[in-house]
């Protein structure tokens, strides 16, 4: 069963600011929920956005938007048929991509106190090599969890992977010792191009706690990659992905340099996607990692010499690549153009500020404290505190300042733990009750508002909910009240929820109330709470863990606050209590 690809932002309780890989959106069905197309097999292609790795974008091989190819098997094949098929896939010239088998490389887990070594991959792997007259010595390499165990948060489903690496050089066809191939891995020598990950553990609190009701399998492969190593490239940014990009970049360019167009043609594509699907420049959660994105690429930009204003000329460049694939970004095309417009406008303001600021400030060495604060409050990038000092033949304290990011990154860890606890699309019976409960917040707040009120996101931790919905002026307290009475009457009389499978076509005409329609399959699941004398009081699209009865709520709704989250958007925090 194909399945189109999730938004960016996950929608049900997610406990990470994007959808990072392709598994995230299929977490229900991983831990044992029936996919809502009735198939074991499902096929997709998720936009992914990782920022973990930010500072390397610009090399070979990474980016912070992707798209991952997935293949997944819910209880059904298992180890030996996904690598058989895995290298099939990859080596055969009738049916494959037809790579050579010579510059194949793949790595297993090599076992600790979670699990063992994964000799069942182990020995597939060697019977396919030996088959071929290659050393398995010399292409299979076990190794630690940092490498070979796939989990995408502290909870949730879990296991060992076997990945597949190629030789891009076309210099490593006699095999490697392990030392050499993870040499040639740093170097980017030979690059990961696919991952069986076998998800049969569960864990909680970074710790296995047993195995998953199914054994399945999370086939994963980075198109970006796939690409480079299809077309012969020796980076994802030679690949025709990128070609037209970065020739649009380069034409707007007064300098050359190769990093600087890369990190620009990465950045503003991971901008169009991200503001397609809804997220606007902001200082907190996935809005400040937009800006942070924006204002990277007019920095690299003015280091190109590009001219003001010229990045928003980049949008039409990557709508026309994409808009087939995705009509959504084609539809947004003014605002993708009005948000970078008026983020560079914004940022410029802002390093005004910071150069008045600098000014003041430089004398002898800029300290670690004063480089952070032009880095924090004025938006300063490190590298243009550096540059301007060297202009005034003085030093910055870059020790100093690592130091005072680090603190500041440390704090910001702890004050957003509670936040993003609970794991991956958290499955806990907090997270679950809370996310139940929002389909009555919904509810409650289009009785009172009117029906055009719909979701607009959500994210829900053990301790409380936050709830976005669109609507154009600040909710009065009073109206909160009556909500929560709502929300709250129907705890107390008691209610269950139902759930069932239908085709999105039947819960479209039938009224079901829903976001982002086309996320789903054709066959959706559906689920209605309803009182105990029949009443229906909510029947919406969803794909997220619920509870059965209102026993299972344990507390009744009390709504913290209410604000602004973006241009026509409000937000509501919550908890149980």
């Amino acid at each position: 069963m194909i399945i189109p690809s999730s938004p960016l932002v996950p929608e049900n309780d997610p406990s990470v600011l994007f959808n990072t890989a392709g598994m995230q959106p299929l977490v229900p069905y991983l831990m044992g929920q029936a996919h809502p197309s009735g198939s074991r097999r499902i096929a997709d292609v998720q936009k992914c956005v990782r920022t973990t790795d930010i500072d390397e974008v610009g090399d070979n091989t990474h980016l912070t938007f992707f798209e991952m190819l997935g293949n997944w098997s819910l209880g059904d094949y298992f180890k030996s048929d996904a690598i058989k098929w895995s290298f099939e896939f990859l080596t055969s010239k009738e049916e494959g991509l037809g790579l050579d088998p010579c510059r194949l490389y793949v790595t297993v887990f090599e076992g600790d106190d979670n699990a063992p070594l994964d000799n069942e991959s182990l020995q597939i792997w060697t019977e396919i090599f030996e088959t071929l007259g290659l050393d398995p010595k010399k292409r299979i390499f076990a190794l630690s969890a940092k490498s070979n165990w796939w989990s995408p948060g502290s909870n949730g489903p879990c296991g060992p992977d076997s990945e597949m690496f190629y030789d891009i050089t076309g210099e490593l066809i006699n095999g490697l010792t392990k030392e050499e191939f993870l040499i040639a891995d740093k170097e980017q020598r030979v690059v990961e191009i696919w991952n069986d990950v076998f998800m049969e553990y569960e864990k909680e609190s970074d710790k296995v706690i047993g195995k998953l009701k199914n054994k399945n399998v999370d086939t994963g492969s980075g198109l970006e990659r796939i690409t480079c190593v299809v077309q012969g490239k020796k980076s994802v940014y030679d690949t025709d992905l990128f070609e037209s990009i970065i020739n649009k970049i380069t034409e707007l360019s007064n300098r050359q340099d190769e990093r600087s167009a890369r990190i620009i043609a990465d950045h503003m594509r991971a901008t169009a996607f991200l503001i397609a699907d809804g997220v606007l420049p902001s200082n907190t959660d996935q809005g400040y990692v937009l800006r942070r994105l924006m204002r990277r690429s007019i920095k690299y930009a003015d280091a190109l010499g590009m001219n003001e204003g010229s990045l928003v000329l980049l949008v039409g460049t990557i709508i026309e690549k994409y808009k087939e694939s995705y009509p959504q970004i084609g539809d947004c095309k003014d605002i993708i153009e009005s948000e970078v417009r008026k983020e560079e406008e914004k940022f410029r303001k802002t390093l005004q500020k910071g150069i008045r600021q600098f000014e003041k400030i430089s004398n002898s060495m800029i300290s670690g404290q004063d480089a952070f604060i032009l880095f924090s409050t004025y938006g300063f990038p490190l590298e243009l505190t550096v540059e301007l000092a060297k202009e005034k033949g003085i030093e910055v304290d870059l020790e100093g300042f690592e130091k005072e990011m680090k603190d500041h990154q440390e704090l910001s860890r702890t004050s957003t733990a509670g936040k993003f606890k609970g794991g991956l699309a958290g499955q806990s019976n907090e997270t679950t009750a809370l996310h139940t409960v929002t389909h009555l917040l919904l509810s409650g707040l289009r009785k009172e508002l009117g029906h055009d009120i719909h979701q607009a996101g959500s994210n829900i931790t053990a301790e409380r909910l936050r709830f976005d919905f669109n609507y154009h002026q600040k909710v009065g307290r009073d109206v909160l009240d009556r909500i929560e009475e709502y929300v709250n009457n129907i705890i107390s009389q008691g209610c269950y929820v139902k759930s069932e499978i239908m085709s999105k076509e039947d819960a479209k005409t039938n009224g079901v109330e829903g976001s982002f329609w086309e996320k789903y399959p054709e066959q959706v699941t559906v689920y209605t709470i309803i009182g105990k004398n029949g009443e229906v009081f909510s029947r919406e699209l969803c794909g997220g863990p619920h509870v059965q009865s209102s026993d299972d709520f344990k507390g009744r709704l009390k709504i913290l606050k209410e604000e602004a989250s973006s241009a026509g958007v409000r937000r509501i925090k919550a908890i149980l209590q």
